[in-house]
């Protein structure tokens, strides 16, 4: 019944995700506020409600037409899912604008596989993640995932290789001239500082060590994904090669770049991309059942656990 309803895209999964998400969002978030400036904190919340939302849309549009998974909801679904496992995301307000603007990012970086207009997706892919790393500097590890799409969709033109300096340097220069006139020059300089805190196994903490298990489990299943490709051949193993390289940075800047585990929200598309891969997979469609089921039980019972913290 579930794998038989998420495995459509009708207008009803996005609404019953909708609420699902927007249940998560208020229980963890709305409950906290301060009563004495909730008037202040709920025009901002709900924008960050309609972001999060925005990016589980734009999931189900970009891996529809990019078709990095087969046409159903499973992706939107764990990424939902996710977001509920882990609700103290919620709280990082920058890191969500950031992580909309690297999906967005992500998304025309995929859509190079037609050949088309490619020096202007890595235009709209640089100058994407230029803007996400106005909300997180570290944002900007992702340019990255970049130039090795040049290399495996059209290294030879030199002038692809040049784009994403362009990129970068039109948003600094809008930034700069901003900035001048305002007054404000030295948020470069508090921003962009890029500081190192790694993470000691022994600091984790229940967040943290929940995280641990997260990223070991999609890296069991992006492994699992991957095998299963490699012996049914299929058109999606470079754009999941992709996805895992988004996944890879988003762990690398979790685990490097910041001591709050709210980062994880960078893994969650590539994360949820690699799990739909993997139930669609299941032939079986009990234990696919069972899969799903267990996921959402799962989820609730740690948002649960989150809500009596």
């Amino acid at each position: 019944m579930i794998s038989s309803f998420f495995g459509k895209t009708k207008p009803i999964n996005y609404i019953v995700l909708s609420v699902f998400l927007v249940l998560f969002y208020v229980l963890s978030s709305f409950f906290a506020l301060d009563t004495g400036l909730i008037s202040k904190e709920i025009p901002f919340k709900l924008l960050i409600l309609f972001s999060l939302l925005l990016m589980v849309f734009a999931m189900g549009q970009m891996v529809r037409m990019e078709k990095v998974t087969d046409s159903n909801s499973y992706g939107m679904l764990f990424f939902v899912l996710l977001l509920g496992v882990f609700p103290h995301t919620y709280e990082q307000e920058n890191i969500i604008f950031a992580n909309f603007f690297i999906l967005l990012a992500i998304w025309r970086l995929l859509s190079i596989k037609s050949i088309k207009n490619v020096k202007h997706k890595i235009f709209d892919a640089s100058l994407l993640i230029c803007i996400a790393s106005l909300f997180y500097e570290w944002a900007l590890a992702f340019l990255l995932i970049v130039f090795v799409v040049i290399n495996v969709y059209d290294r030879k033109n030199f002038k692809n290789w040049l784009i994403p300096f362009m990129g970068v340097g039109t948003i600094f220069i809008l930034v700069f001239a901003i900035l001048r006139v305002s007054g404000s020059m030295d948020f470069l300089w508090d921003h962009y500082r890029f500081s190192l805190e790694t993470i000691s196994l022994s600091s984790l903490g229940n967040i943290g060590a929940k995280t641990l298990i997260y990223a070991l489990l999609t890296l069991l299943t992006v492994f699992v994904v991957f095998l299963k490709m490699r012996k049914t051949g299929g058109g999606k193993l470079v754009q999941l090669r992709v996805v895992f390289l988004a996944f890879v940075l988003g762990l690398v800047i979790g685990w490097f770049a910041e001591e709050d585990s709210s980062v994880v929200l960078f893994t969650i598309f590539p994360a949820a991309v690699f799990m739909a891969n993997y139930i669609e997979s299941i032939r079986r469609t009990k234990l696919k059942e069972a899969i799903l089921a267990l996921c959402i039980l799962v989820t609730i019972v740690l948002f649960g656990f989150h809500l009596n913290w």
